[in-house]
């Protein structure tokens, strides 16, 4: 029977739930089994089970398809998913609100940070803020910049680092902290190493060497191959910058990074390093600071918001 998410919201508002059944809930989404969730929430797996049922009772549709191995989300499922993530926020928001009001900042902060990004990037301005605020949860995570975008519109993340070819998707915004030409890296012998510009057709004869799929730059660099018509080959990917132009360094290929990265002291540190040719025509690269528009919704998320935005 399809139902539309009208409907659930109704049964949502509707019933009295107890919050454990949203947080089983979520716990079993997130770990993709009943048994994983009882771990994380140290309870008894007939415990999850039973709250899960019950929950589906009230609202008198399956949420989960229990397999054998793994549990998949119903239709229902999907729609409930977003509302019980919200709820739970909104309780822990209240209780972070209170403490504020106390002059006692505490709650939990979610961060995201692109792969291809170095460490320094956050490591100051987290550890500062966990120091300054010890009774707020700082999590942090990596990945592709897409992963991180789809994290922060569902509400998983608060704030994130990543790359983007240009605008933002709907429903986030945030700050440019970066803007950058990408160019050609590679080894000092290579016959590309004496020239000034590289047409990005040239580039369809050599193995390449670039961030996966998913990654701000590597969208931007895809972008402007199809938009010439130039089909190339990646013979290596990885997420870390370094990685790569080690292997561009090596001969290994031609690694399409932005011109920053080869000013990096690990990259200059190397016995010779790459070097940096231009394309033509000229792809540029934006890594952002980002967060859900209106900004997070949790005090001890704002409040590093806040800190990292003075910082820049």
């Amino acid at each position: 029977m399809q139902k539309s998410k009208s409907w659930i919201c109704y049964r949502l508002a509707f019933y009295v739930m107890e919050l454990r059944h949203l947080r089983y809930l979520v716990a079993v989404v997130e770990e993709g089994t009943i048994t994983g969730a009882a771990a994380r929430l140290h309870v008894a797996q007939p415990g999850v089970s039973a709250q899960l049922r019950q929950l589906e009772r009230e609202l008198g549709e399956p949420l989960l398809d229990r397999g054998p191995r793994a549990v998949a989300l119903t239709e229902a499922g999907r729609a409930v998913l977003p509302h019980a993530y919200a709820a739970l926020a909104a309780v822990d928001d209240a209780r972070d609100a209170v403490a504020a009001l106390r002059g006692l900042l505490r709650g939990r902060v979610a961060v995201g940070m692109a792969t291809s990004l170095p460490d320094t990037v956050l490591a100051d301005t987290i550890s500062d803020f966990a120091v300054a605020h010890p009774r707020v949860a700082v999590t942090l995570r990596e990945d592709t910049a897409d992963a991180l975008g789809s994290e922060l519109l569902a509400g998983r993340l608060d704030l994130a680092y990543l790359g983007a070819p240009g605008e933002l998707p709907d429903g986030l915004e945030g700050r440019v902290l970066l803007d950058a030409r990408l160019v050609a890296a590679v080894a000092a012998d290579d016959p590309f190493a004496g020239r000034s510009r590289i047409g990005l057709a040239e580039l369809a004869h050599r193995p390449l060497i670039c961030l996966p799929p998913g990654h701000g730059l590597r969208s931007a660099f895809d972008r402007a191959c199809a938009a010439d018509g130039v089909h190339t080959r990646v013979a290596f990917e990885a997420g870390a910058m370094s990685l790569l132009l080690r292997l561009a360094a090596r001969g290994a290929g031609v690694a399409v990074v932005p011109e920053p990265a080869l000013e990096a002291p690990a990259v200059r540190a190397l016995d010779v390093p790459p070097v940096a040719v231009a394309l033509d025509p000229e792809v540029r690269t934006r890594l952002h600071l980002v967060w859900r528009r209106g900004g997070p919704s949790g005090p001890a998320a704002r409040a590093l918001l806040e800190r990292v935005l003075t910082a820049l």
